[in-house]
């Protein structure tokens, strides 16, 4: 019987770590289980801020303290350590921006304050370095910690660290700064040390006081279920939002109208994907209406194809459009509307 990838990462954990380590308590369910989806403080493994919930995880560790959540200010007698999110898409041909698709489950425990985990079962492929970027960049922002691994051992030493906060404390901070200098080395790499290079690349137009990032992405693709886009658009959106943490952010789709944006508020306000992208601090949905002074021809073109994949004429026409576009945002010529 093949197990699914939440299987094999729970049984992992539960055999490796057990039930508890120095007091700390595992909160754990089953691959059948609904209870995940419950906020912690009712019981479950999700955790939210500021009216945002980020996500389900996998696994909790806990101590018997009093505790606030940050979603609701419920205070419960349980206080939750370090939130888990586990897969086994390293073993799953997942590779590229999938990687980014669950970053934000443990997220929601990072803006708690507490220390989030995302573990990566070591496979045939390896982690992106983005992904420590990422995680590195929101630990310097958020209220705790965020920390990338394929081992098992990173959570384990911090269960048996946790009563001595002076080394507790000094472990993420080591750990941190290898995730830095993993991701360090790809950017340096591949980008060549410079963001300008990294926006070439990327997708993204970086300013002053602000960046801009833009995709093709269409309402239809955050209403059609099979095409997973809103998946990927907040793993994007969050690597963007971190890389860039002191700077506005403009996630834009100039395949898009405010109508567009008016009916996905209205029809998938319950979405999760929908919900984070539209309600994250400091990122705001932009489409060719904000985008002031653009021709009026090249914005006929685009909402010509804006319910079509881009593919053959229709990729064509986009990226003529948007390289039109892309040129004059960093000109100035175009503006986006604040």
């Amino acid at each position: 019987m093949a197990y699914s990838s939440d299987e094999i990462i729970k049984r992992e954990i539960i055999d490796y770590l057990g039930h508890e380590i120095n007091d700390i308590k595992l909160r754990i369910f089953p691959q059948s289980s609904n209870d995940d989806q419950k906020l912690f403080s009712e019981g479950g493994l999700t955790f939210g801020f500021n009216g945002v919930s980020y996500g389900s995880c996998d696994a909790a560790w806990y101590v018997d303290e009093k505790w606030i959540d940050g979603l609701n200010g419920k205070e419960i007698d349980k206080k939750p350590v370090i939130a888990l999110e586990g897969t086994d898409a390293l073993n799953r041909n997942s590779g590229g921006n999938a990687l980014y698709q669950r970053f934000h489950h443990a997220l929601g425990a990072v803006k708690n304050g507490l220390v989030g985990v995302y573990y990566l079962k070591k496979g045939l492929t390896k982690i992106q370095p983005d992904l420590y970027g990422m995680a590195y960049y929101a630990s310097q922002v958020e209220k705790g910690n965020y920390l990338i691994t394929d081992d098992l051992n990173v959570v384990k030493e911090l269960l048996e660290r946790y009563n001595d906060k002076n080394s507790f404390d000094l472990f993420i901070k080591d750990y941190l700064e290898k995730m830095y200098e993993i991701f360090n080395e790809k950017f340096q790499l591949f980008y060549k040390g410079d963001w300008n290079e990294f926006a070439k690349k990327r997708s993204t137009i970086i300013k002053d006081d602000y960046v801009i990032k833009y995709a093709g992405r269409s309402r239809r693709n955050f209403t059609d279920g099979s095409q997973r886009a809103g998946h990927i658009a907040v793993g994007e959106m969050f690597l963007t939002k971190y890389y860039f943490y002191n700077k506005k952010f403009y996630y834009l789709f100039p395949k898009m109208t405010h109508e567009d944006l008016d009916l996905l508020d209205k029809n998938k306000n319950t979405d999760k994907e929908w919900f984070l992208l539209r309600n994250e601090p400091n990122v705001f949905i932009k489409t060719i209406d904000d985008i002031e002074g653009v021709d009026k021809n090249i914005k006929k073109k685009l909402l010509q194809i804006k319910d079509e994949p881009l593919k053959g004429d229709a990729f064509k026409t986009f990226n003529e459009g948007t390289k039109e576009i892309v040129s004059k945002l960093e000109s100035g010529e175009y503006k986006i509307k604040g």
